[in-house]
């Protein structure tokens, strides 16, 4: 994983940078996104694996399935990445553009599992808490797991909060086994 993340840090770093100096993050951001999923796809995977395609035909290709929702820059970008066989880098290259725009914009994606639902006054409340203590916008994404029995996890990037019922017992028994 550290390794493809590697690979893909400069194509992520070069679209950012030229999407920041465009004001064109949200639209390279949809469009990395877009990239990413459809490199995904099992069919394109072989595609873009094949050795008997150039580079310059898995990008044709690759740009032709992706339509029109790409300008010129964006099949530029996918021309690079096809010429040095990093098509398939689109998803951690995607991943790592949406990190350092997230970074720029002061913001992160907070997930937040309950045992109950949280009612919007509840959400908002935490979402002010983590901001304050995180330094930046919080963007909170709520979802609802019975197993927890009571409380929350809450995960910001590598950050892992875990308030439930499930984590405690799940402490309490390590510490009597040991």
């Amino acid at each position: 994983m550290a390794e493809l993340t590697t690979l893909a840090r400069p194509y992520a770093k070069a679209a950012f940078e030229h999407a920041q100096a465009h004001q064109q993050l949200a639209n390279w951001s949809a469009m990395l996104g877009l990239a990413a999923a459809v490199s995904q796809d099992d069919t394109m995977q072989r595609l873009l694996k094949a050795p008997r395609l150039t580079s310059a035909e898995k990008a044709a290709t690759f740009i032709d399935v992706c339509g029109d929702k790409f300008n010129a820059q964006a099949q530029n970008f996918i021309h690079v990445a096809a010429e040095n066989d990093r098509l398939l880098l689109l998803p951690e290259i995607a991943a790592l553009f949406d990190l350092y725009k997230a970074e720029q914009e002061k913001s992160v994606d907070v997930e937040v599992t309950s045992a109950f639902a949280l009612n919007q006054e509840q959400q908002d409340k935490l979402a002010k808490v983590l901001s304050a203590r995180l330094g930046q916008e919080v963007r909170l994404h709520a979802s609802e797991d019975a197993s927890l029995i009571g409380g929350v996890v809450i995960r910001a990037g590598d950050l892992v909060i875990d308030g439930s019922v499930r984590g405690k017992i799940a402490k309490l028994a390590e510490a009597l086994k040991s």
